[in-house]
């Protein structure tokens, strides 16, 4: 945290992080043309690199709302008539919008912080509900209705209340009242709350279980603090190749320097969840972020280490993002198999994996999308390809590599919206809504499609 602090410090003082610098979209559509999508032409700063994909449109956090900037987590949710609407989180709060037919952005209203100001501030969805934690110090969890949003005039944007507009709010186990990060098991009705801080806490910022069944009254069931901090996790109900834990409570947990696999049928009480097994790899630094390439058949995990490039350990040696798969057939026995390098010079974040293709958040490199559907055949990473990105940070297009290692540009997206529209949320600047050129309808979500051989 105080290394991600310096670098946005530089960033303020160079003026990066006022938003409103950064003019809303004023094309109904910029296409990827030439590995470029020129905004403005003869502005460097308006000219992206890109493959496969285009802009539809932007608006700065201060088009959304922020009076502070500065952007994080971001989430989906789509009504049950089919509008898809937007989560975006700010050092302020959170700003909400709808994504048009047209791949348009309106601004609908926002959430304030429930406490102090923080950039962290992570955000998932339970049904109509966003989950919304922060690590500012007394800000809880808090639980927002996604409806509240359908019948909003955009002329009238709202200005959400922090008492009267949270449906609930999530203090058990939060001894600071704050979290870096939260998880969702839809199927089973229940959030986690993972980095809880302080690390000598009761739950040692393990997982903390919180019960959604009725939103407006979260309570915690228990906690997992076995292997104490957890950055972050992937909670789901197995139905995988390991029949001994066939229906069984899943989470992922990655947990700073080994992925810690859990056994979290059992919440009640603390540590009454199982550890069932640890792994390590090759070059491990900080174990981030990951997600499983498929979450019904979950065979393989797709692991991203933050600061491997940082430190140039391992495979980052050269400082080129590295993707690890995680062979997970055997729960009690998990094994590293291969990975896949990015040809872009940055730092990976987030990264999650819809129908084969892998979208991940790298930072300076912007949104990068892996065809990852030959993992189970290939497993030590041969047969992935990236087939689409859009770079949303040009500031450092000059640097030598054509990217920078710094904590810059984007932090989070999403990307399984049924029309193929997908968000990103930047630090400096704001939101884009991008979309592959090639794609088709494959379930819920838009996805790639390879251009025929001619």
């Amino acid at each position: 945290m105080e290394t991600k602090h310096a670098s946005w410090d530089r960033q303020r003082a160079a003026g990066e992080m006022e938003s409103s610098q950064y003019p809303p979209l004023s094309a109904s559509l910029v296409k990827c043309e030439g590995g470029l999508a020129v905004v403005e032409a003869g502005n460097a700063n308006q000219t992206f690199k890109c493959n496969n994909m285009d802009l539809y449109d932007f608006k700065s956090h201060a088009d959304l709302g922020s009076f502070g900037g500065e952007g994080s987590s971001s989430w989906g949710w789509v009504s049950d008539d089919g509008r898809e609407f937007v989560a975006v989180g700010q050092q302020d709060g959170t700003a909400f919008a709808e994504i048009l037919k047209d791949g348009k952005l309106v601004y609908l209203g926002r959430l304030p912080q429930q406490s102090v100001w923080s950039i962290w501030r992570e955000i998932r969805s339970y049904k109509n509900y966003m989950i919304i934690g922060s690590e500012a110090v007394g800000h809880g969890v808090q639980i927002f209705d996604m409806t509240k949003l359908l019948s909003i005039d955009p002329a009238k944007p709202v200005n959400f209340s922090t008492t009267a507009d949270v449906t609930g709010l999530f203090t058990d186990y939060l001894e600071a009242g704050r979290t870096h990060n939260v998880v969702v098991n839809e199927e089973l009705n229940y959030a986690v709350a993972v980095g809880a801080q302080p690390r000598n806490s009761t739950c040692r910022a393990g997982l903390i279980f919180i019960d959604l069944i009725d939103p407006s009254n979260p309570t915690s069931p228990g906690c997992a603090g076995q292997d104490g901090y957890v950055h972050d996790a992937h909670c789901l109900v197995y139905h995988g190749p390991d029949t001994r834990y066939e229906g069984r409570d899943i989470c992922y947990g990655y947990n700073e320097d080994t992925l810690t696999i859990y056994d979290v049928t059992d919440k009640v009480g603390v540590n009454s969840s199982k550890v069932i097994s640890k792994l390590s790899y090759p070059g491990a630094r900080y174990t981030h972020q990951g997600w499983t390439i498929d979450t019904k058949w979950q065979t393989h995990i797709l692991l991203d280490d933050e600061l491997d490039e940082e430190y140039q350990t391992g495979f980052a040696a050269d400082r080129y993002p590295v993707t690890y798969i995680i062979d997970i057939q055997n729960l009690e026995a998990p094994k590293y198999t291969g990975h896949y390098k990015s040809k872009a010079y940055s730092i990976d974040h987030n990264q999650y994996v819809y129908d084969g293709l892998s979208y991940q958040s790298n930072y300076g490199a912007g949104i990068r999308v892996l065809d990852v559907s030959s993992v189970p055949s290939q497993p030590d990473g041969s047969g992935i390809e990236e087939v689409a990105y859009f770079d949303i940070y040009p500031e450092d297009d000059h640097s030598p590599k054509g990217g920078v290692i710094d904590f810059v540009g984007t932090w989070s997206h999403y990307a399984n919206f049924p029309s193929g529209y997908i968000l990103v949320n930047t630090i400096e600047r704001g939101a884009f809504i991008v979309k592959m050129s090639r794609f088709e309808k494959r379930g819920r979500g838009a996805h790639y499609r390879k251009p025929r051989n001619v």
